[in-house]
């Protein structure tokens, strides 16, 4: 817990001119003469920590004072400017890549090697997607609720939420928040988010459990699939579940078994294998798809006519 509470002087040490005391001891929420042995751990550990008197006192690092190489290596700081950059990809101002600047100044001649991580976390959206997630941004650090246009499988609804916490999981980017429609902590994914808008300032004092991003809990099982694709889909099938999740019969064809979460989701992948798939079971899916293909067959024909 001290290490923690080190660490944490430290960044607000780094990022402010100048705190004192009483301020740290606040956010900490410990006494200040915890803070001030803190202060004393940490000159101890090399770190040049002023501490000055007066009306206009307070408690700052020494100007000039940069990070001892021994702190991070040339890798380290490797992975945090590709983290920096996967940031920017999807920022809609220049902080990053300001930020990435700045930690760079003075560091360039112990950071060895080309850039061999490049991350880029935006999307064939990103247009639209970096505002959404600047105002999102904005919201959390302002305590402002959102207002948004939501569109989902169930309908077109209207939103406000509390957000705390922007997630990039799945190949794309959600809010998490307390909803008011629904009086509980949701998952909004942004690229089905419209016209999103700061609304109501909130206290921030509701207790918020960290989010459970397990495949299992947003996904849940619904059932199992059954299915024999050609060999030309194999790339799929690894591409999409890995090399193990088919077995390869006697004439190429590839027989697959999967739990899937929905039957929407199951059938737009179906379609869209066309003829390389023939699903064996659930019953109930290859009804659907022959009553799809049925009225695709029956639209298409009348235009022909």
């Amino acid at each position: 817990m001290k290490t923690d509470r080190l660490i944490g002087i430290l960044s607000v040490l780094l990022q402010k001119d100048k705190t004192t005391a009483p301020e740290l001891a606040e956010q900490f929420e410990v006494s200040r003469r915890t803070i001030n042995r803190d202060i004393e751990a940490l000159c101890m550990a090399g770190i040049p920590i002023q501490t000055l008197r007066g009306p206009d006192g307070g408690i700052r690092i020494m100007d000039g004072y940069r990070m001892d190489r021994t702190i991070l290596t040339s890798k380290d700081m490797q992975m945090i400017l590709a983290g920096l950059r996967s940031l920017d990809s999807v920022s809609g101002s220049r902080y990053y890549s300001q930020l990435m600047e700045k930690i760079q100044t003075g560091s360039s001649e112990f950071i060895s090697g080309k850039d061999s991580i490049l991350i880029d976390l935006s999307s064939w959206y990103r247009d639209s997607l970096a505002p959404k997630i600047e105002t999102i941004q904005d919201a959390i650090e302002l305590k402002k609720t959102i207002r948004f246009q939501y569109y989902s499988p169930g309908g077109d609804t209207e939103r406000e939420i509390e957000p705390y916490y922007l997630i990039f999981k799945w190949t794309s980017w959600y809010v998490y928040g307390y909803c008011f429609l629904r009086n509980d902590f949701r998952l909004f994914k942004l690229n089905r988010m419209d016209s999103i808008a700061h609304a109501a300032s909130f206290k921030g004092d509701r207790e918020v459990p960290m989010p459970d991003l397990s495949d299992k809990k947003v996904f849940p099982a619904k059932d199992r699939v059954k299915a024999v694709f050609d060999p030309s889909m194999k790339w799929q099938l690894v591409e999409e579940y890995g090399a193990g999740s088919f077995t390869e019969m006697d004439d190429g064809s590839l027989l697959f078994e999967h739990e899937y979460a929905d039957d929407e989701g199951l059938l737009a992948w179906m379609l869209s294998c066309r003829d390389k798939v023939t699903v064996l079971e659930p019953e109930r899916i290859r009804d659907m798809l022959y009553q799809i293909t049925s009225e695709l067959a029956r639209r298409y024909e009348g235009e022909r006519k």
